[in-house]
C-alpha cells in the first residue's frame, strides 16, 4: 500500500502542466481541509486568489447592476409564462413540443416564490453568470496554469457578450455555468483518467443538457476530443476506455427522459426551413461577433490571438491545442449546417466562451517569457476591462430589449373602454400583458397571424375602433406579407417604439 501510494504521488506530480509563474506548483495531493485562518491567509498570500476575488466582485456589479431596469422581451415573458405553470406541467410542456427542457424552468418556477419582478426573474442567471468567472479560471488552470485561467477569467468577467445574457431570464448563463464545470471535470480526466472526473464529467454535462438542448454539440464534440486523443492508448490497452465509457454512461441515464424527448423535437424543430434566426455564413460570422464583444474592432484582434494561442499550446500541449480547434470549429460548423434546417442564433453558441477565452489567454505565456515581469498579468487584465469600456458606456442607460413597459404605458394613454387591442403575432401578448392590462384599461384584445384574420376580426366587430400591435416577428409566422399588406391598406400607421410598431383602424 505505501508503495502504490508513492507510485500515485509522482504519477499525478509529472502531471501537473507548467505553471511558469514562480510559484508553488499544486502536486495534486488532496490538502487536508482549510480553517477560517488557513483561508483568510491564503488569501492574503496568494495573488491569484486576490485577483480571483477582485473580478468575481466585479462581474458581480456588472451583472446585477440595473438588472431590472429593462423591460422583459418575449422569450422572458415566455419564461414567466412556463414557470408559472407546475412542475409536472413544466415538463408535460417540453414533451408536448416546448424547444427548451424544463431545467431553468423548474428553478424559476421556485424563484416565483419571490414575486414575478425583472429582478426575480434574472436573479439566477445573473447569480450563475457570476460564479462561472472562478469556473472559467479553473478551466485556464486545468488546461495550461494560473496566468491563463486568471486571463481567461478577466475577459468572462468583462464580456458583453456574458454580461448581457447574465442578465437575461434565459437558461443561456445558468447553462454555462454547469457546461464549464463539466469542461473542468473533462480537463481532469483527461489528463488522469481517474473515475471521479469523469463521472462528474458526465454528471454535469447531464445538467448542462436539462438546460439546453444545444450543449449536446460539445458534449459530444469532448467526447470525441476523448476518443481521437487517447486512441493509440485504447488501441493497446481497450480496458483504457471504461472510465470514458462510465461518463457516457453517466450523462445518458442522467439525462435519459430528455433523450427519448429530444429525437421527436429535433425532427420537428428540422422538418421545415427555419422562418427566423440566421443561415449560412452568416451564423458563424455573427457568433464570433457577438462572443468577442459586438465589435469588429475587437473582433480581428481576438481572432488572431486565438489563432496564436493554438499554434503555442501546439508547440507544448498537442492535445490541448485540438481541444481549441475542435470546440471552436466544429460547434461552427455544425451551427453552419443546421442553419438551414433549425432556427440559429449565437447565444445558443454560448459555451464557445471559456475555451475561447482559454485559446486567448493561452498567448500570455509567450509574452511572458519574452518580458520576464510577473505584473504583465495585471497589465493583461486593464486592458481586457478598457475594451470592454465602450460597451459598459452605453449598456446601462440605453434599453437593450423592446421596451414593452414603456410602450404599455403609451397604449393605455391613447386607448378608451371598447377599444379593440389586436396583437400581431398573438404570442406577443406575453411581453405584453405584463405591463398592460386590457381588464384595467376596458379593452378587448385579440390576436391575429394574417391578413384573413385581421378582416375577420374588422367583421365581427365593425364599429369598434381597433389599435394593432405589431413586431418583426409577424413575418415568421407569416412570411408572406399578407398581415402587413391588410394593415398598409385598412390601417394607419400610430407610432413605433423601439421595435413595436402600432397601428390604428382607418
Amino acid at each position: 500500500m505505501i508503495w502504490m501510494a508513492k507510485k500515485k504521488g509522482k504519477r499525478a506530480k509529472r502531471e501537473v502542466p507548467a505553471q511558469n509563474d514562480g510559484e508553488e506548483l499544486d502536486t495534486g495531493i488532496p490538502a487536508p481541509a482549510p480553517s477560517l485562518d488557513g483561508a483568510l491567509a491564503s488569501v492574503k498570500t496568494n495573488r491569484y486568489l486576490q485577483i480571483l476575488i477582485g473580478l468575481t466582485l466585479i462581474g458581480l456589479i456588472l451583472r446585477f447592476y440595473n438588472l431590472g431596469w429593462n423591460s422583459l422581451w418575449l422569450d422572458e415573458a415566455s419564461t414567466l409564462s412556463f414557470a408559472r405553470q407546475s412542475l409536472l406541467g413544466i415538463w408535460e410542456s417540453t414533451a408536448g413540443g416546448e424547444f427548451n427542457p424544463p431545467l431553468f424552468y423548474w428553478l424559476e418556477h421556485g424563484m416565483l416564490a419571490f414575486g414575478e419582478s425583472e429582478f426575480v426573474l434574472r436573479f439566477l442567471p445573473a447569480l450563475l453568470g457570476v460564479l462561472t468567472i472562478p469556473v472559467v479560471y479553473l478551466v485556464g488552470k486545468e488546461f495550461r496554469d494560473r496566468n491563463v485561467g486568471i486571463i481567461a477569467a478577466a475577459l468572462l468577467t468583462f464580456s458583453p457578450f456574458h454580461i448581457f445574457y447574465s442578465q437575461e431570464a434565459r437558461a443561456y448563463a445558468p447553462m454555462l455555468f454547469f457546461f464549464s464545470l463539466a469542461l473542468v471535470f473533462y480537463l481532469r480526466a483527461s489528463r488522469s483518467n481517474e473515475v471521479r472526473p469523469w463521472i462528474l464529467f458526465g454528471i454535469f454535462s447531464a445538467v448542462a443538457f436539462w438546460m439546453h438542448f444545444y450543449v449536446a454539440v460539445p458534449i459530444a464534440i469532448l467526447i470525441l476530443h476523448a476518443l481521437v486523443t487517447s486512441a493509440g492508448r485504447i488501441q493497446s490497452d481497450p480496458g483504457s476506455a471504461k472510465n470514458l465509457a462510465l461518463a457516457v454512461i453517466t450523462f445518458v441515464v442522467v439525462s435519459l427522459p430528455l433523450l427519448i424527448v429530444t429525437a421527436d423535437l429535433f425532427l420537428v424543430r428540422t422538418s421545415s426551413a427555419p422562418t427566423f434566426g440566421m443561415q449560412g455564413l452568416n451564423v458563424i460570422y455573427q457568433t464570433l461577433l457577438q462572443v468577442s464583444g459586438f465589435s469588429d474592432f475587437i473582433l480581428v484582434p481576438f481572432i488572431i490571438l486565438f489563432l496564436l494561442g493554438v499554434v503555442y499550446t501546439w508547440r507544448k500541449d498537442r492535445n490541448g491545442a485540438l481541444l481549441l480547434i475542435f470546440m471552436m470549429a466544429l460547434p461552427l460548423v455544425a451551427s453552419l449546417i443546421l442553419s438551414s434546417r433549425m432556427p440559429m442564433v449565437p447565444r445558443y453558441l454560448i459555451y464557445l466562451l471559456p475555451l475561447y477565452f482559454v485559446g486567448i489567454a493561452s498567448v500570455y505565456p509567450a509574452l511572458s517569457a519574452l518580458v520576464q515581469d510577473r505584473r504583465m498579468v495585471y497589465v493583461a487584465i486593464v486592458v481586457v476591462a478598457l475594451i470592454s469600456m465602450p460597451f459598459l458606456a452605453t449598456y446601462y442607460t440605453t434599453p437593450q430589449k423592446n421596451d414593452w413597459r414603456g410602450f404599455s404605458s403609451d397604449l393605455s394613454g391613447i386607448t378608451g373602454e371598447g377599444d379593440l387591442i389586436v396583437v400581431l403575432p398573438p404570442y406577443m401578448a406575453q411581453p405584453l400583458d405584463y405591463y398592460y392590462s386590457n381588464t384595467t384599461d376596458g379593452t378587448i384584445e385579440l390576436g391575429a397571424n394574417t391578413g384573413e384574420d385581421l378582416q375577420a376580426i374588422r367583421d365581427g366587430y365593425p364599429d369598434r375602433r381597433a389599435f394593432y400591435v405589431v413586431t418583426g416577428d409577424i413575418l415568421a409566422v407569416d412570411p408572406t406579407g399578407d398581415a402587413l399588406d391588410w394593415l398598409d391598406t385598412n390601417a394607419e400607421f400610430a407610432g413605433q417604439h423601439m421595435g413595436i410598431y402600432l397601428f390604428r383602424s382607418g
